[in-house]
């Protein structure tokens, strides 16, 4: 039977003359050196044009380009107008090939996943976070990291001859155009080489309507340089990691981790062949597909069993992408993107604007892996157990005293969360008591008071904008004189609004800013509120600033990053002593027992200083403290900014951040700093004198107090009288700013109301627990009932009611009903259950 012309033979090997030849007779030189004619003189001998591709990597990038400009002058002479389109491509393919080729180490270096893994101190990967939306590219592979199975399915598949040929496969390429000849249906003659030739060039990458003649001759010849330059291994390795697979899938990486949930090592005979099959065709039908891949898997198995690949292929087809952020640090992983892409920004053209860097492909940062993964499972646990109480969200970060590095964070409580992507570490929220420590300390540098110092804690209004402001504390009983130690220890509200209107709100507003807190608005806004935490600060700062109590009052940047060895900027940002002295403070057990018991939570048996908060609204609860090495905070509520219920300091926030401090205490100890000059330890007592038994309260036990220097007192006396109407500063002399409670007249004239007065705003301390939460009513007069908004609710001169949010009436009758006195006033705060 006749057949097809036979197909032509080819002979390896240079051709041409000699580079330094010159053909005087040869119509396209027309006398220019071979070495930048040859290619034409190939066109125009069609016997010599066929092996144009080994003669083409014989020749050095600098020759071929300086050959081109002089290639184009002659090519419009050659007569033949088919040779001269040949000619033309030639050139053309000529010019793909004059830039310098990257080398293996330059490409995999360049190579920039589409996802950064976060790791931590020690190299450990703590998160993995997409970064690139256009594509999806994992990590580099190396070849020996990939399984066997795909190695050689991928060779079979693609380019049989991988080993044999030095870039073309001739024999593939003669039997394509052979086969096109005759309308035979033939597989590509492109080599593994060639396309990763096409890979590494955008101007060989291939369109929408396939690759042009001009473009496959590039190939061919970039695929010789690559052969020249590059092992067999190499080439392979940058192209499982380069080769673009289904959809946005580019590498093996991703391909295997998304279709087979595993690591390309571990891919079996059958997940090798579905892969090499979307080589072929990345975005086939799954039948076309499951065809392919059962042809290759007969390649590798010669009796493979192809009946349950069709539902083998239609299940990895379907599978979801992995997700786009996957560890134990989703917000500490995007913070420190953000923070490197911050770092790394350079000026742009224009002004005003960034042109942000390229992320690498993994950041080491300063967290600790097994303690970011304990502190993950206590909040969660500890968060499962308050579900009933209607909380949902938390947040914890850890810092090193002496470095600043960030230890731990944990943004949220994750899929506990209504709100799992919103940082609560970075996040504004209202700090309650949190504050108060950075009051006093403020209070004792300027020498206004020392931690002995004796402050009121009675019944007192604050005159606002607003009305009449009334703090209330713990419990339902002021004390009467506490010193600043109990006062601060037991988070006692009042003397904190006294301290604060000796120091006043706008000096304390630039001491908080000064310890690094961004407030938004001035102290005046705030007003005295501010003592009880009423501006909104982050986690992370105010963290940063209880570690600049733990340095002596020196406030320096967080790190992130490890192995970072710039010197920071660090600022006195609180007197030593001062800062001394309230660390003192907030580790005695003693000091706080008044309101938290002596078998507090926050007692440890190491030195540590703790103070917790609550905000408006049980909306926030935190618990902030260090130790000599570490500083942990913690925030406990609602993303939402919903309410939780009946959760206090010692309930919500405390018990994480004791658990977070015993761990990092397993094997280390705590011991209580050294004190710094301008501090001295003196004996102290107290006095106390009263006009009335009834007034009498004891005294506070004789102890030793740290004072600054040239503040130190031996001898505090209370008096007692003054706790009834008046309101005291620490001196002993009347506050303007606190207003005794003024004479009524009443409306019988027979009774009157001494406490509270019209306009009276009481705001509510979220940390007293519901049962503790009453307030006492005082009144003048005989035979006194007390009705609120209507309702007899007391007899006698004294009432105790438990406050409601609202705005209320209270009235005093007589026996007869008549009405003898009533005041009006507001409830802000939680209401009492």
């Amino acid at each position: 039977m006749p057949s097809g012309p036979a197909s032509p033979t080819y002979t390896s090997g240079a051709i041409g003359p000699s580079p330094t030849h010159h053909h005087a007779n040869h119509p396209p030189c027309q006398g220019i050196p071979c070495t930048d004619c040859t290619l034409l003189a190939h066109a125009y001998r069609p016997a010599r044009w066929r092996r144009s591709g080994v003669f083409l990597g014989r020749w050095h990038h600098s020759q071929i380009g300086a050959a081109v400009p002089r290639l184009l002058h002659t090519v419009f002479s050659v007569p033949h107008v088919r040779t001269r389109h040949i000619a033309i491509a030639l050139v053309a393919a000529c010019a793909y090939s004059t830039g310098v080729a990257a080398t293996f180490g330059e490409i995999k270096a360049a190579y920039t996943p589409s996802d950064t893994l976060i790791l931590d101190r020690q190299g450990a990967v703590l998160h993995r976070l997409r970064t690139n939306p256009t594509v999806r590219k994992g990590q580099w592979v190396a070849l020996a990291d990939v399984s066997p199975a795909l190695r050689t399915a991928l060779v079979l598949s693609e380019d049989k001859r991988f080993y044999a040929h030095s870039g073309v496969d001739w024999r593939a390429v003669s039997a394509a155009a052979w086969g096109n000849l005759w309308n035979t249906k033939t597989r590509g003659a492109s080599t593994l080489t060639m396309q990763l030739a096409g890979l590494l060039d955008e101007d060989l990458k291939r369109n929408s309507g396939g690759r042009s003649v001009v473009q496959k001759l590039g190939q061919a010849v970039s695929a010789q340089w690559l052969e020249r330059d590059w092992r067999k291994d190499q080439i392979l390795e940058a192209y499982l990691n380069l080769v673009p697979l289904k959809g946005e899938l580019v590498g093996i990486d991703a391909v295997s981790q998304t279709l087979f949930g595993k690591a390309a090592h571990a891919l079996d005979n059958r997940e090798a062949a579905v892969t090499a099959a979307l080589v072929r065709a990345p975005n086939a039908k799954a039948a076309q597909v499951t065809q392919r891949a059962c042809a290759v898997l007969q390649s590798l198995e010669a009796h493979a069993d192809c009946e349950a690949l069709d539902l083998f292929v239609s299940g990895a087809l379907q599978r979801k992408a992995f997700d786009t952020s996957e560890g134990i640090a989703p917000h500490w992983a995007r913070y420190v993107v953000r923070e490197t892409q911050r770092a790394a920004q350079l000026p742009s053209a224009s002004p005003g604007s960034t042109q942000p860097a390229e992320l690498p492909a993994s950041i080491r940062t300063t967290v600790h892996a097994p303690l970011q993964r304990f502190a993950v499972q206590t909040l969660q646990t500890h968060l499962r157990e308050l579900r009933q109480r209607h909380v949902e969200d938390a947040a914890l970060v850890v810092l090193d005293n002496a470095s600043g590095e960030v230890l731990a964070w944990v943004g949220s409580s994750g899929e506990l969360s209504g709100a799992p992507d919103v940082d609560l570490v970075t996040a504004l929220r209202q700090p309650g008591s949190t504050l108060k420590p950075f009051l006093y300390g403020q209070a004792i540098a300027e020498r206004r008071i020392t931690a002995a110092s004796l402050l009121e804690d009675s019944g007192t209004q604050i005159q606002t904008a607003s009305g009449l402001y009334i703090p209330q504390n713990y419990d339902h009983q002021f004390k009467g004189w506490v010193s600043a130690r109990t006062a601060l220890a037991a988070s006692l509200n009042v003397p904190a609004v006294r301290t604060l209107f000796m120091v006043s709100p706008d000096s304390f507003h630039k001491q908080l800013v000064r310890l690094g807190l961004p407030l938004k608005e001035s102290g005046d806004f705030y007003g005295y509120s501010l003592a009880l935490g009423s501006a909104e600060v982050p986690l992370l700062h105010l963290a940063n600033a209880y570690r600049a109590l733990a340095q002596q009052g020196r406030l320096s940047p967080i790190r992130w990053r490890a192995g970072d060895r710039t010197a920071p900027s660090t600022s006195q940002a609180l007197d030593a002593g001062a800062a001394f002295i309230v660390g003192d403070i907030l580790s005695d057990p003693l000091a706080r027992a008044r309101t938290f018991g002596t078998d507090s939570v926050l007692s440890t048996r190491y030195w540590s200083a703790v103070k917790t908060g609550t905000s408006k609204d049980m909306r926030d609860n935190w618990a902030l403290g260090y130790s000599a090495r570490y500083t942990v905070g913690v925030w406990v509520g609602n993303a939402s900014g919903a309410p939780m219920w009946d959760v206090s300091g010692t309930t919500g926030a405390a018990p994480l951040w004791a658990a977070v401090m015993n761990y990092l205490h397993k094997t280390q100890s705590s011991r209580a700093p050294q004190a710094p000059a301008g501090v001295a330890q003196v004996p102290v007592k107290f006095n106390a004198t009263a006009s009335s038994s009834s007034l009498a309260t004891a005294a506070e036990a004789p102890r030793q107090e740290w004072f600054m220097n040239g503040t130190q007192q031996t001898t505090f006396t209370t008096d007692l009288i003054a706790t009834r109407a008046l309101s005291m500063g620490a001196s002993g002399q009347k506050d303007p700013g606190f207003p005794s409670n003024a004479s009524k007249q009443a409306t019988a004239g027979t009774g009157r109301i001494t406490a509270p007065t019209t306009g009276t705003i009481i705001a509510l301390d979220p940390d007293i627990p519901p049962k503790n939460q009453r307030l006492t009513f005082t009144a003048e007069g005989s035979q006194l009932r007390w009705q609120m908004d209507g309702k007899v609710f007391a007899k006698g001169n004294t009432a105790q009611w438990l406050p409601w949010p609202g705005r209320h009436v209270v009235r005093i009758v007589n026996s007869k009903d008549d009405v003898l006195d009533e005041v009006k006033l507001e409830v802000r705060g939680a209401g009492v259950k």
